[in-house]
């Protein structure tokens, strides 16, 4: 069977991935802040709509066990595109707001065993040369992705308002209507495009073997350093994002609440600007220096500086909580210094679950590590609304700030080979710097 060209799925396959994170992860943030929720509310329930990639680790093995992989990336595809439509449908229905979350859960479990599925049929259809080659297709696409449901999704609802007269629900329900009918497009040309690869097979691989595998690469996991030092990583693993995890959902009510409520009154067109296109490049910006360099020095060289990039730009919230500024330009500003800071920092929680991961299983630890990266990450957010209700945006940002120091703290305790990450000549030697 002649090989289909990669460019014919690879960048679709990765927007498929990212579309649905950013709708569950901040469109629906704002949608519940339009129709009327508190920060309180809006953090705790979007909050919990991030479990189903915290605990995907438990049933990723199901999906190498039954079927193809091709299989469960059209099937998830098919019931993203029908959860979409189901929001679309219940935020005009009386129970509006228990629909609509349901079918957020069904979508954000859909898109976790999407991101399974589509990684591992991205390995399985692609030699070595060809993954590696097209790592940066898959991230850039899985960026405009994010970009499409910032920069375009939102600014649509508020355009659609102007239109309908503020009729927010029915709106809203326009967006996910249109959103359900482009991923059935997508299901649609993946059916024809996707092609069918040798090597995606169902193996023949027991249920009793699956669950004892996981039970072996869970255990091993808690034993691949001393306890002193496992605590430090975990804890590492926990807490290296938890001032971001405050901030996350709240500096997106901050922009868009009104004046009255001590947010800036961004409109949905410019938050879309601002924070869906210009903070993205910077964030996509950060992440490609914070590889480079890394690449070129080793990660620990340049570990504490993507410490401060992580920490230290948040202050940008502080003065514009404190500043009120109406210039859009300025605003767009802030936001690049602190979502590229972001990105750099962010770099070394990745290379540090890359370095923590070698070894046996490595496939299976890694996805253990970003599972407790993505609860350190979940479970203060969940918090966080009530802490900024309590506080008002400007203390809340100050103690934000004062936070950061948790993460230079589970920082100064791990440990990492000097040599990680440096370019190696032929001879496997690490080049000079």
């Amino acid at each position: 069977m002649k090989q289909r060209n990669p460019w014919a799925w690879v960048p679709t396959l990765y927007i498929a991935e990212g579309l649905p994170n950013v709708v569950v992860m901040t469109v629906a943030v704002v949608m519940y802040m339009q129709l009327g929720l508190t920060d309180t509310e809006i953090a705790l329930y979007t909050g919990w709509l991030g479990l189903p990639w915290v605990i995907k680790p438990l049933w990723s093995p199901f999906v190498d066990l039954y079927r193809t992989k091709r299989w469960w990336v059209i099937s998830m595809q098919l019931l993203l595109g029908s959860s979409l439509a189901g929001v679309g449908f219940t935020l005009n229905a009386p129970f509006w707001f228990q629909g609509s979350m349901a079918f957020f859960f069904l979508m954000a479990f859909s898109s976790a065993t999407h991101d399974i599925a589509a990684d591992g049929y991205y390995m399985l259809e692609l030699d070595d040369h060809q993954q590696v080659w097209f790592v940066g297709i898959r991230n850039t696409f899985y960026r405009l992705a994010v970009i499409f449901g910032n920069g375009v999704l939102i600014p649509a609802a508020g355009m659609l308002q102007l239109m309908f007269r503020d009729q927010k629900a029915f709106t809203w329900s326009l967006v996910f209507y249109g959103m359900a009918a482009l991923f059935i497009g997508i299901w649609l040309y993946h059916v024809y495009v996707m092609p069918h690869s040798a090597a995606d097979r169902r193996h023949n691989t027991s249920a009793h073997e699956v669950a004892t595998g996981i039970v072996t690469a869970f255990r091993t996991f808690f034993q691949k350093l001393p306890p002193k030092e496992m605590m430090y990583a975990m804890l590492f693993l926990l807490f290296y994002r938890f001032p971001e995890a405050l901030l996350g959902k709240m500096s997106v009510t901050f922009l868009m609440r009104p004046n009255s409520a001590g947010g800036l009154g961004l409109s949905p067109q410019e938050f879309g600007l601002a924070s869906g296109t210009i903070g993205v490049i910077g964030l996509t910006l950060g992440g490609i220096l914070g590889g480079l360099l890394a690449g070129r020095d080793g990660f620990k060289r340049w570990l504490w500086p993507m410490v401060c990039a992580i920490t230290l730009p948040d202050i940008v919230y502080v003065y514009m909580s404190y500043a009120m500024p109406d210039n859009l330009v300025l605003i767009s500003s802030c936001i690049f210094i602190e979502q590229f800071g972001y990105g750099l920092g962010f770099t070394a929680l990745t290379l540090y679950m890359l370095y923590f991961s070698k070894g046996d299983f490595q496939t299976s630890h890694y996805a253990f590590c970003t599972a407790f990266s993505y609860l350190g990450l979940m479970l203060p957010g969940m918090l966080s609304g009530w802490m900024k209700d309590q506080l008002g945006y400007n203390a809340f940002f100050i103690m934000v700030m004062f936070l950061c120091a948790i993460t230079f703290a589970v920082t100064a305790f791990i440990k990492v080979d000097p040599e990680f990450g440096k370019k190696q000549d032929e001879s496997g030697e690490p080049t000079a710097a």
